[in-house]
């Protein structure tokens, strides 16, 4: 107060700058590298005031905090890691105006009278759902997969890999041929990787559909590009335009996907997918290929991608992601409100790792929810149209299909289509229900197919007629030899037991369905005897088809399906079957379910094998009330699918260990 005038001025702006550019390190401070960041990071909130004149106007002050923020150096990169600063620099865009989101109808649309601003479903079940460990299957049952599919309204089916193996070539082919030709076909789609090899070896697979697709795609985040592919980025830029433009030559529908582009440096994400908009793509994807990602950040992502990339309002925007941290529905919900408008999704959520997104949970979500999200589709709030082409009725169908097929059993508590989902326990919870069910339930059973009728549907005095027209009521479409076997296998299961449910049928179709191909060996005979001070022992007879022989053995076990197990060995002559012996096979995995209610519920068994020469792991189930006889055929079943792979074994039944055999 004692000094001159401008010496107290001076000292006043030399105190504001000292307390500026504390605030600004405290700012650069939050710059650290940060795992996946893709967001712009906030300047901290001291900073920011102080930079906004409430203590001197910028003109006033040699170096504001935003001034000092200019001076730090171009952001490092990191393994798997972004820093803050390149998080804003992907953020940046100015004032670059949100393009529109593509509603023009597709000729696929047009053809099938599909409304062009829903949310397309793209279903990779058979693709990356397949992918799972110990999910594959054969042609046959990729067919029955396919059918289920369109049954249930998705829009675009992804058959497969056709480069992966020639069955998986034979597979996709197949789907293309028969599915892609319905009356109200969907979109049959194979992969493809940016090579020459792999996209003329998909457009050959797919050609035979009305409306083909080729999904090729390459990677795009630093860490895949620098360890992976060894490329930079002009050279992806460039095989980006070449394959996607050889693509288009050969079919009229090309999908591109930047593979981790949720770790990709966005302004060049937009840069990739601006190449491939220009060389004829007509859907981006946008996959989270790691599960890395969430809501917040998937839905900023599209919004900037909207913004910054070329042509991006005459393409469709697809999203793909992965479940790694519980969040990949979440996050395509939040895409979706970002402008995506197709989700690539699989049944009961299958796939690598942790799975994908589950398609019924989607839907699910956006038919609920519809009031919420009509207004971002430029509906009414109030609009009943369906958001998806999806037939919820085939929803539950499709699910218990996926997992008889692939032996991916779908945990209880799982949305929509677990055992619990509809279940309920708590006598508060019951109480309610009891007075009105929408008190405790946002979903009803029936609207996914699970109906009342699921009760008594057929006895053993019911005739063909009535078993064929239950069949048809259930969408279940079979040949005439197929519904024969499954008649033969409904009225023994009906002398057993009293209700034969949906579910019942269902699996006996299922069952009656595997790959007929692959069963040299046959189950003809299974006893057991077991219990308190006993030694389980099991006596199993196997008819080879192969060598016209059916012959029988006995052996002890640990259990009576252990017992079975070995004897299925010993006439096979394999070595192995149980965790610590398995020269020629490895049992992974055994596990058994009930498909209804009841004391003489319909057992049904999933055995996996693993070929310790390839580390292949190979599927059988069965079904029966009789868990032994169905452990039994299962594991067969199984051996069957393990030995038509190996050239190098060949197991033969074994005259000489047998109790009884004979030759016929």
């Amino acid at each position: 107060r004692n000094h001159p005038p401008h010496r107290n001025a001076r000292a006043a702006d030399m105190l504001r700058f000292i307390v500026v550019a504390a605030a600004c390190a405290t700012s650069m401070a939050s710059s650290v590298p940060q795992f996946g960041s893709g967001r712009q990071q906030p300047s901290s909130p001291l900073a920011f005031s102080l930079s906004s004149s409430l203590l001197l106007p910028q003109s006033r002050l040699p170096y504001t905090c935003s001034s000092v923020k200019s001076l730090r150096p171009a952001a490092t990169r990191c393994r798997g890691m972004r820093c803050a600063r390149s998080a804003s620099l992907r953020m940046s865009g100015g004032d670059a105006t949100m393009k529109p989101v593509n509603m023009k109808p597709s000729k696929h649309d047009l053809a099938t009278g599909r409304d062009p601003t829903r949310v397309k479903v793209f279903d990779t079940t058979l693709r990356d759902g397949e992918q799972s460990p110990g999910c594959s299957m054969t042609s046959d049952e990729k067919m029955q997969v396919a059918k289920q599919l369109a049954r249930m309204g998705v829009d675009v089916i992804e058959a497969g890999f056709p480069i992966a193996s020639n069955d998986d070539f034979i597979a996709v082919k197949q789907i293309a041929d028969v599915v892609g030709n319905y009356e109200n076909p969907p979109i049959i789609c194979g992969l493809a990787r940016a090579t020459e090899g792999d996209i003329r070896r998909c457009a050959e697979a797919v050609k035979g559909a009305k409306f083909p697709r080729i999904h090729t795609f390459i990677a795009t985040s630093d860490i895949h590009m620098e360890h992976k592919l060894r490329k930079s980025r002009e050279e992806v830029l460039k095989i980006t335009e070449e394959m996607v433009k050889l693509a288009k030559s050969l079919v009229d529908d090309v999908e591109f996907s930047a593979e981790d582009a949720l770790r990709s440096d966005r302004a060049f994400l937009a840069q990739v997918f601006s190449v491939a908009i220009k060389a004829g793509a007509t859907t981006i994807n946008v996959p989270d290929t790691v599960g890395f990602t969430t809501p917040t950040e998937f839905k900023e992502t599209i919004e900037y991608l909207r913004k910054h990339t070329v042509g991006i309002e005459d393409v469709t925007i697809s999203v793909h992601g992965h479940d790694d941290l519980g969040m990949a529905v979440a996050n395509f919900l939040g895409a979706i409100e970002g402008g995506a408008r197709q989700v690539e999704v699989t049944v009961n959520g299958i796939g690598e790792r942790a799975g994908n997104a589950a398609m019924e949970e989607v839907v699910m979500a956006l038919h609920v929810r519809k009031s919420y999200y009509n207004p971002m589709f430029g509906r009414p709030a109030d609009s009943n149209d369906a958001l998806t082409n999806i037939v919820l009725k085939e929803i539950h169908r499709s699910s218990r299909l996926v997992t008889s097929l692939t032996g991916m059993m779908v945990q209880p508590n799982k949305a929509i289509v677990g055992a619990n989902a509809f279940a309920h326990e708590s006598g508060i919870h019951q109480d309610g229900m009891l007075k009105n069910k929408l008190t405790y339930e946002i979903i009803d059973a029936s609207t996914i197919g699970l109906d009342n009728s699921d009760g008594i549907v057929l006895g053993k005095h019911s005739g063909r007629a009535a078993f064929k027209a239950r069949l048809a009521d259930l969408g279940i479409v079979l040949n005439e030899d197929e519904t024969n076997k499954a008649f033969i296998r409904f009225k023994d299961l009906a002398d057993k037991k009293k209700e034969i449910t949906n579910a019942d049928l269902e699996s006996i179709v299922n069952d009656e369905a595997q790959d007929l191909a692959a069963n040299r060996f046959k189950v003809m005979h299974v006893q057991v005897t077991c219990g308190i001070s006993m030694v389980p022992t099991a006596t199993v007879t196997l008819r080879d088809e192969k060598d016209n022989l059916e012959l029988t053995d006995a052996s002890t076990g640990t259990g009576p399906v252990d017992a079975a197990f070995q004897a299925v060995n010993r006439l096979c002559g394999i070595q192995g079957g149980g965790q610590a012996n398995a020269a020629d096979v490895k049992l992974m995995e055994y596990s058994v379910s009930s498909v209804t209610a009841g004391i003489d519920a319909l057992g049904e068994v999933t055995v996996r094998l693993q070929d310790p020469r390839s580390g292949r792991v190979f599927l059988g189930r069965a079904a029966d009330t009789d868990v032994v006889v169905a452990s039994c055929v299962a594991y067969v079943n199984a051996l069957n699918r393990l030995i038509l792979q190996r050239s190098d074994l060949a197991p033969k039944l074994h005259p000489q260990l047998s109790v009884a055999g004979k030759a016929i």
